[in-house]
């Protein structure tokens, strides 16, 4: 299965970008350490996001399906949605940050935490925080939580 994820994910990558991108994270991880760079790319999913706001969703179910038509139309994997207890389980499949190469994987993620991050505070989640809970797993999930995290 996971040689199957393999290859649809190489092939949602457009090839005029995908060595582009590669020699572009490596430079950035020669020049800026993995802190700053999840950084960067936390802000810039904050700027993505505002640039691309979401309707005003009343339930969690409004939340998953406005959520999914914009990755859907992006071609950026899909997103379900989980109430627990303490937080909003927020699990993200088939992004394409293997555009930028395996070892990207441990900062590019930061993208879609600040993407959650201001989509949710937008829609009234103040006081809240998005926290990545796991690392990029070989389905292609990447799990985060919205909840009151410690600093």
């Amino acid at each position: 299965m996971v040689q199957i994820l393999d290859y649809l994910l190489e092939r949602q990558i457009s090839p005029q970008w995908r060595g582009m991108l590669t020699a572009l994270a490596t430079e950035f991880e020669a020049q800026i350490g993995r802190d700053e760079l999840r950084q960067l790319m936390y802000r810039v999913g904050c700027r993505f996001a505002a640039a691309h706001q979401l309707p005003a969703c009343g339930s969690t179910a409004e939340l998953a399906q406005a959520l999914n038509l914009y990755w859907h139309d992006m071609d950026w994997g899909y997103v379900e949605l989980s109430d627990e207890a303490d937080a909003l389980r927020i699990v993200h499949y088939c992004a394409p940050l293997q555009a930028f190469g395996n070892a990207a994987l441990a900062w590019t993620p930061a993208f879609l935490e600040g993407v959650y991050q201001t989509w949710l505070s937008a829609l009234g989640a103040q006081g809240l925080s998005v926290a990545q809970t796991s690392a990029y797993g070989t389905d292609t999930s990447i799990e985060f939580r919205l909840g009151r995290h410690p600093v």
